[in-house]
């Protein structure tokens, strides 16, 4: 039942938010309420797993129609739904003042039971409609809350994830129907005929990758990002990047591991296409937020590198790289969005000397940029480390290529931190907004900051905090991996 709960309490968050509120301070409370009991309770979850490394199952039956609610959470979910959960709060938190609050914390809500479904969808079909769940809460809160091209964006990323999305509901029906054992998915999967895989494989990567995104699948990413409101760009950064990745270690290696075997070559190709694209991308970006997207495209190479190499140590780079993205990323959007709250501009070029005008702004931004470029010490670094040494391991030298990423990475993240926090201040930004006059964080922004840079801190000197909880399934996924007939 507690599974079943963190499902239901954002979802009923979600409705209740919808009917009763039009109230600002209804629809906070009911958000703030929803997304902390959600929390509450996944903190209950990573406690029960980690006592005692066995899923944790629910299954709801009607008697005489079988099966209705099949989930399970394990090693690869746990951490996920509860970064989930976590960023749930934050983006709450981020859309305090935003219009419509009422609507929009449904949507929020909504998006947050979505996301956690598909992490924990012990069933294939339930996997499915819950991956295309998540689509209709981000497209209106795109499309209603976002910028000047909101409505583009929000179309562009619907076509893109909807059609990445058909061709994986392709891709289950024939492993359902070549599987021959229904639409469960047990702890460990009968892999299908392997004259099938290759064809399986490549239809469910369709939507896997699109999501993830790789090049050149990655179009629609920093549209969405640019164009969609503060908490909209923290959870799709944050958590649902990481559904497509999720779903290639959940379903693509147990169903297909020969399949997967084979385009592993491919998936680490574009891993490091990914790092370079991404990082060269960004390097020429003068738009802070859409620096920040194409950031996110470089690290989920990094991420598609660790799972292509197929062992253990890999998989813990990609569950490290997640767990880590979600954190910067989502405190990177969050404070992008209160500068631009502030100044009506993202454009780098207009700042200058902020670490005099707004030094706390500036101080936690520092060392989200240093997180994100993977300085030792912060959580960026043990994740991408363990999947460049992985993919060594794999491919050979050949991915010596993803240092040219890394060398960018270091130059657009200095050049942001050297032209926004250091120079002297602008005296005008945009809109007669004077530089000396812009506020600093306030105590509600603090309360979203310190614990992501906290959880940053904490994660890059101890990495283990998530590599222990997952051990036993990425293990069982590596042997998986490594089974070729």
């Amino acid at each position: 039942m507690t599974l079943a709960l963190l499902i239901a309490i954002p979802l009923t968050g979600a409705l209740v938010s919808a009917v009763g509120g039009r109230s600002t301070v209804v629809a906070r409370v009911i958000a703030l309420a929803a997304s902390l009991g959600t929390a509450g309770v996944a903190a209950v979850v990573w406690r029960a797993y980690a006592s005692s490394a066995e899923a944790l199952t629910y299954e709801f039956t009607i008697e005489g129609a079988g099966s209705f609610l099949r989930l399970a959470a394990d090693g690869l979910s746990v951490p996920l739904v509860a970064l989930t959960a976590l960023l749930g709060i934050i983006a709450v938190l981020a859309s305090w003042n935003v219009e419509r609050i009422g609507a929009h914390m449904s949507l929020l809500l909504a998006l947050e039971a979505a996301v956690i479904g598909v992490f924990l969808a012990a069933d294939l079909i339930l996997f499915y409609v819950a991956w295309e769940a998540v689509l209709i809460p981000m497209f209106f809160l795109i499309g209603g809350w976002g910028h000047e091209n909101r409505r583009y964006a929000a179309m562009k990323f619907f076509i893109y994830t909807f059609a990445g999305s058909a061709l994986m509901l392709v891709g289950l029906v024939l492993l359902v129907v070549l599987g021959g054992t229904g639409t469960g998915m047990p702890a460990t999967p009968l892999p299908i005929e392997p004259a099938s895989q290759t064809l399986v494989f490549w239809l469910l990567a369709a939507g896997f990758l699109v999501k993830i995104p790789v090049v050149p699948l990655h179009t629609w990413l920093p549209d969405a990002h640019v164009e969609a409101p503060t908490a909209g760009s923290i959870m799709l950064a944050g958590v649902m990047l990481k559904m497509g990745a999720y779903g290639i270690a959940r379903i693509s290696i147990p169903y297909t591991p020969d399949a997967f075997a084979a385009a592993a070559p491919i998936l680490a190709a574009l891993g490091v296409i990914g790092i370079v694209y991404g990082a060269a991308m960004a390097l020429g970006q003068s738009d802070l937020k859409r620096l920040v997207a194409y950031s996110s495209v470089a690290h989920m190479g990094f991420v598609v590198l660790g799972l292509a190499s197929g062992t253990q140590l890999g998989l813990q780079g990609a569950m490290l790289g997640m767990v880590s993205h979600g954190l910067v990323a989502g405190l990177l959007f969050f404070l992008v969005g209160a500068l631009y709250e502030r100044a009506h501009t993202r454009d780098i070029r207009a700042f200058g000397g902020l670490g005099v005008t707004v030094p706390r702004w500036a101080t936690i931004f520092v060392v989200a940029s240093f997180a994100s470029l993977g300085l030792p010490g912060l959580s960026g670094f043990p994740g991408e480390f363990a999947s460049i040494v992985a993919g060594f391991g794999r491919f050979g030298f050949v991915i010596a290529i993803a240092g040219i990423g890394i060398v960018l990475a270091g130059a657009y993240t200095l050049r942001a931190v050297r032209l926004v926090v250091h120079g002297e201040p602008a005296a005008t930004l945009v809109d007669g907004v004077e530089a000396a006059a812009l506020r600093d964080l306030d105590a509600r922004e603090l309360l979203i900051a310190v614990p992501l840079v906290a959880l940053i801190v904490a994660l890059g000197i101890w990495p283990r905090l998530v590599t222990d909880i997952a051990a036993a399934t990425l293990g069982a996924l590596a042997s998986l991996a490594g089974t070729v007939s």
